[in-house]
């Protein structure tokens, strides 16, 4: 397992360093946004939606203050709540395609050197890739919803 992790700690500064993007301040971009309010994107999924509660868990900040950015983010058009497929009397938070374009152009990961890392893998590739990194970001308990 020492040999995964490392190479895991060794491949992800490369991918970061060769496509990373230069910081811009929420009052320069046209979607407004603040680099933790990117961060609390980048959690958010446009199909499978989780819940505000979940969501402060995992970012480590409390209900009103997850509370107040979703609504920034909501009135924003960037997500959308409705109710969870497994809990109907709860609601879920999803991301928009408004929030998907968003997320996108404040990403550390600039979308052309992106592109054109990717460019250069093919189509199954690119798949194994996209489900590796799924597969790490989402945890053990997530695993079999990443399949794409």
């Amino acid at each position: 397992m020492d040999a995964i992790v490392f190479e895991i700690q060794r491949l992800y500064p490369r991918i970061f360093h060769a496509c990373h993007a230069r910081h811009v301040r929420r009052r320069s971009t046209p979607f407004a946004l603040s680099e933790r309010e990117s961060s609390l994107l980048a959690h958010l999924d446009p199909e499978h939606g989780t819940s505000a509660r979940d969501l402060a868990q995992h970012m480590g900040v409390g209900a009103p203050t997850m509370s107040a950015a979703l609504k920034r983010l909501e009135r924003l058009g960037y997500l959308e709540r409705g109710p969870r497929a497994r809990d109907r009397r709860t609601s879920a938070v999803r991301l928009t395609d408004a929030g998907r374009r968003a997320l996108s152009a404040g990403s550390v990961l600039d979308a052309e050197l992106l592109s054109s890392l990717v460019a250069r893998l093919s189509p199954a590739e690119r798949r194994a890739a996209v489900r590796g990194l799924a597969l790490l970001a989402n945890g053990p308990s997530k695993s079999k919803e990443s399949k794409r």
